[in-house]
C-alpha cells in the first residue's frame, strides 16, 4: 500500500487580482502557510500559468517547480476543465461556453473546439515537461441537453454523440500517451460523462484507451445520489485523481434534485466545506488508500455559505487528518511462528 499524497489545493476557485491569488509565487506562499504540499494549476489564467512556455520550454518548467519548492509545495496535476469542456459544445451552450474560449474563436464553434483540442494537445507536452502522470479535464458534452428522455429521444441520438465525443477525445488521449499521462475525467452532472454507466459508454468508443482514466470527487454523486463508495470498487482500476470536495442533499416535499432552478444556497443539493457536508471521508480515504491510490488528495473548495479563505484554511487540516500513513507490517506480526513449506505441510497433514 502506499500514503496519499497531500494536503494539495486547486488553484482555480481562489484566483483574483489582489495578493495574494495573483500570481502563482503569491498563492503557494499563502497555501503553503495554511499547510498544503501541493496546488493543482488551472492551465487557462496566464496570470498564474503560460501553458504554451510549459509546453515548449522544459527550462520554464523547472523554473516552476524549483519557485514551488521554495515554498515546500509541488506541482499535482494541470486542470484544462474549462479548455476540456470546449472540446464538446452542444449548440444550446455556444452563447454561455465561448467565454470559455480565445477571444479570437469566440462565435464559431469550429474554431473553437479545434483551439480547445490544441490546448489539450499542450496540456501533454507541459504535463511531461513538470513531471506529472496525471491531468484533470471535462469531457465536455453533446448529449446533455438529452439527459431526461422527454421528448422521447430519437433512436441513435445518444450512441451517434458518445461516437462523436470518443472521435474527438481520441486524438488527444493518444497525445497524453505518448507523454505517459493519465487523462483524468472529472465526472459531473453537464459532462456526457457524468456517471459510471457515461464513462463506460465513451471507454467502449476510445476502444478502452488505458490513458482515459476519473477524477473522482464524491461531491457530485452525492448530488446525484449515486453510491460514492460503491463506485471506487468498481472503477478502482481507473481511478488516478482526486477531489477532496465536500456536498450534502435534503430533499424536500418542495424539491429533489432537480433543486426547482434555485440558487446554490437554496438547493436540495449543495456544495459544503470539508466537514460540513454529509460525504463519508473516513470511508473514502480507507478505500482509496486499501485500492494503492498513489496520487494527490487535492482540495476543491466550493461552498454555498461558507468564505473561501476558512475553507481553504479548515481544508488543509482535514485532509492531513484523513490521510492514512499506510503500515509496514500487519498489527499480529508479533504472533507470527515463522514456518516454513514443510510445516505448512505437516500442519495440513499431507507430510
Amino acid at each position: 500500500m502506499k500514503t496519499i499524497k497531500g494536503p494539495a489545493l486547486f488553484l482555480a476557485q481562489f484566483v483574483g487580482d489582489d495578493a495574494p491569488f495573483n500570481t502563482l509565487e503569491n498563492m503557494a506562499g499563502w497555501a503553503g502557510n495554511l499547510g498544503y504540499k501541493g496546488v493543482q494549476i488551472p492551465s487557462w489564467d496566464k496570470r498564474l500559468f503560460d501553458l504554451e512556455m510549459a509546453a515548449e520550454s522544459k527550462a520554464y518548467c523547472d523554473d516552476i517547480k524549483g519557485m514551488l519548492a521554495t515554498h515546500g509545495m509541488e506541482v499535482t496535476e494541470l486542470s484544462t476543465h474549462l479548455q476540456g469542456q470546449l472540446v464538446a459544445v452542444h449548440p444550446a451552450y455556444d452563447e454561455m461556453f465561448d467565454a470559455f474560449a480565445a477571444e479570437e474563436v469566440r462565435g464559431n464553434p469550429k474554431a473553437r473546439q479545434e483551439w480547445a483540442a490544441s490546448q489539450l494537445m499542450l496540456a501533454a507536452k507541459a504535463s511531461k515537461n513538470l513531471g506529472l502522470n496525471a491531468h484533470a479535464t471535462f469531457s465536455g458534452a453533446l448529449a446533455w441537453p438529452y439527459v431526461y428522455p422527454w421528448p422521447q429521444r430519437p433512436a441513435g441520438l445518444v450512441e451517434t454523440a458518445f461516437e462523436e465525443l470518443g472521435k474527438r477525445w481520441l486524438p488527444i488521449l493518444n497525445a497524453f500517451d505518448e507523454a505517459g499521462v493519465d487523462v483524468c475525467y472529472e465526472i459531473h452532472p453537464g459532462e456526457d460523462l457524468h456517471d459510471g454507466i457515461t464513462f463506460e459508454m465513451f471507454l467502449e468508443e476510445v476502444k478502452g484507451h488505458s490513458r482515459a482514466n476519473i477524477l473522482y470527487d464524491p461531491s457530485h454523486f452525492v448530488l446525484q445520489q449515486l453510491d460514492y463508495l460503491g463506485f471506487l470498487d468498481v472503477y478502482a482500476d481507473r481511478i488516478k485523481s482526486f477531489h477532496v470536495k465536500d456536498a450534502e442533499f435534503n430533499s424536500s416535499p418542495k424539491q429533489g434534485v432537480y433543486s426547482g432552478y434555485q440558487s446554490w444556497v437554496n438547493r436540495a443539493g449543495r456544495f459544503r466545506s470539508l466537514g460540513d457536508g454529509q460525504v463519508d471521508f473516513k470511508s473514502i480515504f480507507s478505500k482509496l488508500t486499501a485500492m494503492d491510490f498513489d496520487g494527490w488528495a487535492v482540495l476543491e473548495w466550493e461552498c454555498a455559505l461558507k468564505h473561501p479563505e476558512d475553507g481553504a484554511r479548515e481544508g488543509a487540516q482535514f485532509i492531513k487528518d484523513h490521510i492514512i500513513r499506510v503500515t509496514e507490517h500487519a498489527f499480529d506480526d508479533f504472533a507470527g511462528t515463522g514456518t516454513d513449506e514443510a510445516a505448512n505441510r505437516r500442519i495440513l497433514g499431507l507430510s
